[in-house]
């Protein structure tokens, strides 16, 4: 295939556009961020936005209830699974493209591009990758380890932002929303109980395409980024769009290495966030990020998680189709719903753990080191 370099004005403009324009306008739109109730654990000081909960404590499409079981059984069922996976693409695909997201333009953009070349410099020949992290994830049959995974995945993020705030004129209104109340959770936790800990590190775990990593990066504009994920394919769009986008003023490091072992120095960070990672994980893979988070922070430092909300009204009322679509694609989403995140996170030795619903489908877990 002939390969072309893209101007940096088309490829990834998209994104460019919306993560310039939530960090200018979060403050000044906060007060028009709907009206909300707060969630167990409350705020980390300040007004942040939290939303309605439902009335159980996580669907009733999770766990070992007899929907779960029946939607269970279905996806069990290859045919069908084949089938379902197939219709969780196309629901994806027409969600993002129904709301002004090119889906279908920017996989061609990078699919055609220089891409490839970032993978040598990227991709660590001696990982082993573990065994849950081989699944089919998100009807790719290579899961996350595939060039098509790769030149979708920012695409995707923003069709998920877009299904978070459907009622938002925009894509740039709704990431004010969802990322401008994460980002915010972040800085007013730090600020209460970091003992004034200067923020000049930040660790981005599963970092996926960078989409996260430089909304950190232009909220912490002195910080240095570090973007680590198990998918050189991710790993490599995510360094070549900071080619073509380069930062101002932030530096930024793209490592590949699983995150329940980084193999990275002790006490280096002072902000170790996960964002949409942990409803692709085992139990037991949660635990172990959970655990190297608290050690690759230094004292004082902030741990943050971003992911999906059991006790979110929006995901417990989802249609039959829609959460059967979406168990389809996620292996290990049951087990993400039925742990005690909170929990864990204070039994890996944190402090100060505080979650908050920061919008409509999504939480945000804060917590600290102790000094």
């Amino acid at each position: 295939m002939a390969l072309s370099v893209l101007p940096a004005s088309k490829c990834g403009s998209h994104y460019q556009f919306y993560r310039t324009r939530i960090i200018q306008q979060t403050t000044r739109k906060s007060a028009m961020i709907i009206r909300m109730t707060a969630s167990s654990g409350g705020g980390a000081g300040g007004q942040l936005a939290s939303y309605e909960e439902g009335e159980l404590e996580r669907p009733n499409w999770t766990g070992q209830t007899p929907l779960s079981r029946l939607v269970g059984a279905l996806i069990s069922f290859k045919p069908l699974y084949s089938v379902l996976k197939l219709g969780a693409r196309q629901v994806l695909i027409s969600t993002a493209e129904k709301t002004n997201v090119p889906w279908r333009e920017m996989t061609k953009e990078i699919l055609e591009s220089d891409v490839y070349k970032e993978m040598e410099s990227i991709e660590n020949p001696s990982i082993v990758y573990p065994d849950y992290y081989l699944s089919p994830f998100h009807a790719y049959d290579e899961g996350n380890l595939s060039w098509l995974a790769a030149a979708e995945a920012e695409a995707a993020t923003m069709s998920m932002v877009r299904r978070a705030i459907p009622d938002a004129s925009s894509l740039d209104e709704a990431n004010e929303i969802v990322r401008g109340n994460w980002l915010n959770a972040i800085e007013k936790h730090h600020q209460l109980y970091s003992g004034n800990l200067e923020i000049k590190d930040i660790l981005d775990i599963g970092c996926s395409v960078g989409v996260s990593t430089r909304f950190l990066a232009d909220k912490f504009p002195s910080a240095k980024l570090t973007g680590l994920d198990l998918s050189p394919y991710f790993l490599a769009v995510a360094k070549y769009k900071e080619k073509l986008n380069p930062q101002k003023s932030n530096s930024f490091d793209w490592i590949h290495a699983n995150g329940e072992n980084t193999g990275l120095d002790s006490q280096s960070f002072d902000i170790v966030s996960i964002s949409y990672v942990l409803h692709e994980c085992p139990a037991r893979a949660t635990v172990n990020l959970a655990k190297e988070a608290f050690r690759l922070l230094r004292p004082g430092g902030t741990f943050v998680v971003t992911d999906n909300s059991p006790k979110s009204k929006k995901l417990q009322q989802l249609s039959p189709v829609l959460f059967t679509l979406m168990k389809s694609t996620e292996p290990f989403l049951d087990e993400y719903y039925l742990l005690d995140l909170e929990k864990t996170v204070k039994d890996a030795g944190f402090v100060n753990v505080q979650t908050i619903l920061t919008d409509p489908r999504h939480r945000t877990l804060t917590a600290t080191v102790a000094y």
